[in-house]
Parts: structure tokens; sequence; C-alpha cells
């Protein structure tokens, strides 16, 4: 077996299809669009690369077949206790001797680089794509979520990774009544004039990018090792969403005309790729848009919800989702929701989850292998 860096175009293309014949008979995986897995290796299109490096592969035998890919990477913003770099993209086949090589090809590029742990199946990126390696809940995954076969967990788990912590998913079904304590909450919360629950408005993304921008900086950044976000990036991400942002599932709290509470959900663009077979030529493009018109989607995503400090443990939330309640459930043309993952070092949001009516709809893991695995394996710290 040999590894063979992905440098030209062939490469680049067998990279993208190595994954298609082990997949060939799971009605489950969604072939992931090529523009976005090709876009975490474009120094052009990955801001992670002015602080980063990263490389892929391709394992083949000697007969020149292809048996795996991955891809390995050192991002210097990635804090922990020890230099940790990141491995992703990993695509296998039942074959741990394959897996082993791979595994070992990249320790080794980290630790020529200082690394002294690698942490996987990660993205050279946000943690909102690529993530995770999927452990429980086989189902179609959600648009830039990892999917893999049941197998892959033996294979990491084999060559000595340990999971970091464990990512899960909550869904639950539109129409669920919700718990009475959430209406009495909402009652006391929405007594006070000052409090203001609305939708996104797709002509004012300037003011939405900036109210959220404040709201982000004050929940998340600094904690857990978060960092600020600016207004413009914001903005850039909101005008990216526009084609397919629906004003019905994306809602904004104020009070006293401040931004306090953010909740962001997108329709599960999955629902409309999985007939793209990866392509997003112009061809693909106009059938995108026929399927938004005419075709149906019946899952909305939730990707962020947060409070400011200020308004924790004051029912805001409990007002943030009966008010959304009220709006999504009369007459919805969605029948289901799920949320992205929450890690299990986050006890607050797992408890919103589960007391939303939820089950635990999939399972994912980050994993981490020590270098010296002499030294004692830490999990995840646990967020208060």
């Amino acid at each position: 077996m040999q590894m063979l860096e992905v440098i030209n175009e062939q490469d680049r293309k067998q990279f993208l299809e190595m994954p298609i014949p082990i997949y060939a008979n799971d009605e489950n995986w969604i072939r992931p669009l090529d523009k976005d897995i090709e876009e975490v290796f474009d120094p052009a299109k990955n801001k992670f690369f002015k602080q980063g490096e990263c490389k892929r592969w391709l394992l083949k035998d000697k007969q020149g077949k292809v048996l795996g890919r991955i891809a390995a990477f050192i991002n210097k913003k990635y804090k922990n206790d020890q230099p940790t770099g990141g491995i992703g993209f990993f695509e296998c086949t039942n074959d741990q001797n394959a897996a082993n090589f791979m595994f070992d090809h990249c320790k080794n590029w980290l630790k020529e680089r200082g690394m002294e742990a690698m942490d996987g199946p990660i993205n050279f990126g946000e943690r909102d794509r690529w993530w995770g390696l999927q452990i429980e809940g086989f189902q179609p995954p959600l648009y830039c979520m990892n999917y893999n076969p049941p197998y892959y967990q033996q294979l990491f788990e084999s060559y000595g990774f340990k999971p970091y912590y464990y990512q899960l998913c909550y869904a639950m079904e539109v129409k669920t009544k919700l718990q009475d304590k959430f209406y009495k909450r909402h009652h006391e919360v929405s007594q006070d004039p000052n409090f203001r629950f609305i939708p996104i408005d797709k002509k004012q993304l300037n003011k939405f990018a900036a109210d959220f921008a404040k709201v982000y900086n004050k929940a998340w950044a600094g904690h857990g090792g978060g960092k600020q976000i600016e207004e413009r990036a914001v903005l850039k991400m909101f005008k990216k969403m526009k084609p397919v942002l629906d004003e019905n599932i994306t809602w904004f709290t104020y009070y006293k005309d401040e931004p306090i509470g953010i909740w962001v959900n997108l329709p599960d663009l999955n629902q409309y790729f999985r007939h793209l077979k990866g392509k997003f030529g112009w061809l693909q493009k106009l059938k995108f848009l026929w399927l938004q018109k005419f075709g149906s989607c019946s899952k909305f995503v939730g990707l962020v919800f947060g409070i400011i400090p200020e308004f924790q443990g004051k029912g805001v939330d409990s007002y943030m989702i009966v008010e959304a309640s009220q709006i999504v459930q009369p007459n919805s043309k969605y029948s289901q929701y799920e949320m992205m993952w929450v890690g299990d070092f986050n006890p607050k949001m797992v408890n919103i989850a589960e007391n939303l009516g939820t089950h635990c709809s999939r399972k994912l893991a980050t994993y981490r292998f020590l270098f010296d695995q002499n030294l004692v394996f830490k999990r995840h710290p646990m967020l208060t």
C-alpha cells in the first residue's frame, strides 16, 4: 500500500468519487456536493489556510486500486492541552490494516510539525461542517454533516482513538405539544412589553447581521475557547444563506430594542441536494431552484440558539420557544425539526433540547489519539 498526495485534477476526482462504491447499497447516504468538499482544500476560499496547513491523500494498493482517502491539518488557533492536529474526510474499505496505514501516515505528518495528538474526524474549518464520526442513529445526514458506515467506529477505536466528546442531535415532530412549564414561563416573560420576538427580514440583512454579532459575542466569545465574530463575517454568511433562507424559521429576540437572543434555522437542504448526485453546475442549480419551488422539504434544521448572559435563566428561552411554536405549528409545511449537534460537554443546551420533548436522533463522536500513549487521556472539559 502507498499514500499518494492529491495534487492534480485526476487525484481530486478520485478523492471525491472514492466513497461511491462504499455507499452503493446504503439508501441513507447522500453524496455531498463536490464544491463543498473542494472549498475546504482551496486556500483562496478557506480562511483557515492563513493560520494552518492541510494535505490530503489517497491510499492505493500495488495494482493502483483506491482503498481509502484521508486529510490531515494543523490549525494554530485550535487550542488544547497539547499541540493537537486534525484528520478528516476519512473513507476506507472495511480493512483495519488500510485504516491503520492512513492513520499512521497522518500521525507521522503531524508529529513532524510539532503536534502531540490528533482529533478526528474533524474539519479544516468551522465545527458546523464535517465534524465527528456517526456512531448511532444512522439516517440520511443533514447538509454538510458527516455520515459513515457503522464499521468506521471499530476502525478508529481499534487503532487507539478514544472519544474526546460526543455530539448529540435532537429531533421532534413539529406538532408536538410543549410542556406546560414552557407556556407558564412564556406568559410571565410576555407580560413585559419590552420583549419582542421577530423573524429575520431578507431586506434588512445588514441590521440582523449586526444584531447576530452582538448576541453571539456576548453569549459565546471567550467561552470555551470561542472567538469574537465580526459583523462583516456574519453579513457574508447571511448573504450566502439568502437563497435558501426561510424568513419564517429564523428569529431574533429584543429587549428595549436591544438584541438578546437568536434562533437560526434553515430548511433541510439535503432533501434537495440528494437529487443532484454531488454536482452543482448550472443544470443542477436549475434543478435545485425547481425543487425549491415545486418539491417538498419536510424538515427544518436548528443551527444556532443563544441568549446573552444577562437574560439567561430568566425564562427567555421558554419565551422564544413558545413564540416560535405559534408560528411554525399552525399549518406548517414542515413536519419535523432537528437540531445540529450539541456537545455532551454543554449540559445547559442538552437540558434545553431534552425538555422540548425531543429524542436523540443521532450521535457522533469526536475522537482523540495521543501520540504518547503513556499520557493520561482527558475528556473535553464541561462547560458551566
